[in-house]
């Protein structure tokens, strides 16, 4: 059952989309973005290392490149979801919703 279900298994996304991931992150562009967002230049060579153990999978079916894709990709997925949301979320609308807005005054921020 094990043999089918690892002919089965497709990689979460196609090998190229690695590679490309991987030059888009070296690319000056995204460098200096970085730089001015986070300070440091950006780590580049898990998406490197993403796109060897696709092709490693996709040609000999190697269990630990699959294995390590998807820990990866579990990995990416769980840093996304660990950022808190910008704006508090509102649990009911304001008490004065359907008054027309005063354009006039600015409101206080």
């Amino acid at each position: 059952m094990e043999q089918s279900e690892e002919r089965r298994w497709r990689t979460p996304r196609p090998c190229d989309v690695y590679w490309s991931e991987f030059k888009h992150c070296k690319s000056l562009w995204n460098n200096f973005h970085h730089y001015y967002s986070h300070g440091t230049s950006p780590s580049c060579e898990q998406w490197k290392l993403d796109y060897y153990n696709c092709k490693e999978w996709e040609k000999h079916r190697d269990p630990q490149a699959k294995e390590a894709l998807r820990t990866s990709e579990r990995n990416r997925v769980a840093e996304q979801r660990k950022f808190t949301p910008v704006w508090k979320l509102r649990q009911d609308p304001p008490k004065d919703w359907h008054m027309p807005l005063n354009q006039e005054k600015p409101q206080d921020s």
